[in-house]
């Protein structure tokens, strides 16, 4: 083992490539878009050292060219979860004891590749994959990814020198252990970064996890395994599973060594999480760790001293970018009579000149939403607010499913700011609009209507008004923006994370996160210890 007091690498944000024409990066990406278009993958599970292929091949189509086949994927049961289980406990000794600094080096190396050689392959894999554009790509897959592994390393060394204060004559020691057993992380679709920190953060800790991904996501998650498996990520550290939700549900929350889940999700499927664990509370060797980023539904309040051109771009960037399949998106607005007809006019003038279409024409701002379920879902919530006399249609509206899943960005505006499109998550390219008449009360309302408390954002040149909102708005929005749209928080700088029922609010891209993934353990060394039970008060005047 070496002996030093180890530095991280110095620290700034991975730079965004802008993709622009005639750019090398547009050219590059453009070529892994047609090598991987050119070819059908076939996707394993990685469970230890092995590839598991099975009998059951379910095919990946890109959400807006349902036409096509980029690959399968293998789906497996609750055998292999179980194996899974099986094969990070046996990686988990030797892990755990493997140097941090050696952990470090692993993760250190994968944000590299992804900055160098995968940057383009990973980036092309969620735009066919998950029907991200060429720039939501850019600032998921390759930079927030590359950000969350580094920035981590970081925030890992910090914790680990957090140390207690030594009296005279004994040494006092903190030991961030692992945790004892496994971690299961479960990953959404609509961030790729999300779906590869979920597990990594975990694993950076010493602890080894059973990652399922979202189906719709499993197509860049394969690259993300190719990375951390070429980075030097030893067998049985990570072990990615593609099984029924449910089913692996019942085999990991049932056993013994279950030590905590990391989760992104809805807040349904999270509240029967929690209370599944619940219910198993006595099998447990420990109390296992719960950290889960669930829903949102995200408001933008403006303020009648708020310039129109920042409202309008803020909503249009907010509620429409990935097709409004943030759990960040902003997705219902709130803004002064005096104010609306303008901005109004604004949104419709730029909705005019959106494009919608397939992701590799770069000219397209909105492309597919990520299956005909989540279509189905969408539409049901634009079909029942047509009818509505309390909703109406200002834009959009329109959809077509039959070469993609497109949905045009769509805004409602409604007469009752407890309609149910400002109530519930749609996720998808909908922003509903309540237009108030008076500050004060709105906020009472923003606060009141919604289980959520994800993002949010107040937009105003005021500072009375800025101040207000912050005080009155406090536990509505873990993450607040000031004069800006609720979405695109970046590692280290706004660390990410909602409460009430959008989730644990443990902050990824934070060290509040990491903190979540270790057990701490107290050492003392007395040097010259007492060699009699007496103290001097005992002894007679």
């Amino acid at each position: 083992m070496a002996n030093g007091f180890f530095d991280a690498p110095a620290l700034q944000n991975e730079p965004v490539l802008n993709y622009a024409p005639g750019s090398p990066e547009r050219a590059k990406l453009n070529e892994a878009i047609k090598a991987a278009k050119s070819t059908e993958a076939d996707i394993p599970m990685y469970i230890g050292d092995k590839e598991i292929r099975t009998d059951k091949k379910v095919a990946i189509r890109p959400p807006h060219e349902t036409a096509h086949i980029l690959g399968y994927y293998h789906e497996g049961n609750e055998l292999h979860v179980t194996l899974a289980i099986e094969a990070a406990l046996a990686a988990k000794p030797s892990w755990e004891n493997t140097p941090w600094e050696s952990r470090a080096a692993i993760f250190l190396k994968a944000a590299d590749l992804i900055a160098g050689p995968y940057r383009y392959k990973i980036n092309a894999a969620t735009m066919l994959g998950q029907s991200k554009n060429a720039y939501q790509a850019e600032i998921d897959s390759a930079c927030e990814l590359i950000d969350f592994l580094r920035f981590n390393v970081k925030f890992m060394t910090e914790i680990y020198g957090m140390q207690p204060v030594s009296g005279k004559g004994i040494w006092n020691q903190t030991e961030y252990r692992a945790l004892e057993g496994f971690v299961y992380a479960l990953t959404p679709f609509n961030f790729t970064a999300i779906a590869a920190n979920l597990p990594a953060s975990a694993a950076m800790m010493g602890n080894v996890a059973v990652w399922k991904p979202s189906e719709n996501q499993v197509y860049s998650a394969a690259v993300i395994m190719e990375v951390f498996r070429e980075a030097g990520l030893p067998a049985g550290v990570i072990n990615l599973i593609n099984a029924d939700g449910p089913k692996a549900g019942e085999v990991i929350f049932d056993h013994p060594d279950f030590a905590g889940i990391h989760f992104t999700g809805s807040t349904g499927v999270f509240q029967t999480i929690w209370n599944h664990i619940g219910a198993n509370i006595r099998k447990y060797k420990s109390y296992p760790r719960i950290v889960g980023e669930t829903g949102g539904k995200d408001f933008v309040l403006v303020h009648g001293s708020a310039p129109v051109d920042v409202v309008a771009t803020a909503l249009i960037r907010g509620a429409f970018e990935y097709q409004g399949q943030k759990c960040s998106a902003a997705s219902r607005a709130y803004i002064p009579a005096a104010l609306w007809p303008a901005v109004k006019a604004r949104m419709l003038s730029d909705l005019k000149a959106i494009r919608t279409g397939t992701v590799e024409d770069f000219g397209n701002f909105i492309n597919a939403v990520i299956s005909e379920k989540a279509f189905d879902k969408i539409v049901a919530y634009i079909e029942q607010a047509r009818k509505d006399p309390e909703a109406q249609l200002i834009a959009g509206g329109t959809y077509d499913k039959s070469a993609g899943y497109f949905i045009d960005p769509t805004i409602i505006e409604v007469t009752d700011p407890h309609y149910v499109t400002m109530r519930e998550e749609i996720f998808g390219p909908v922003l509903s609009v309540f237009v108030y008449d008076d500050y004060e009360k709105i906020m009472d309302v923003i606060d009141q209507t919604s289980i959520y408390a994800l993002t949010g954002s107040v937009i105003a040149t005021s500072r009375e008004a800025i101040e207000k909102a912050s005080v009155r708005l406090r536990h509505a929005a873990g993450n607040f923006y000031i004069n800006d749209k609720p979405t695109g928080a970046v590692v280290g700088q706004q660390p990410f994370g909602g409460a009430r029922g959008s989730g644990t609010n443990d902050k990824a891209g934070s060290i509040l996160n990491l903190l979540r993934w270790v057990s701490a353990r107290t050492i003392k060394e007395t040097f010259d210890p007492p060699k009699t039970y007496e103290y001097p008060f005992l002894q007679k005047d």
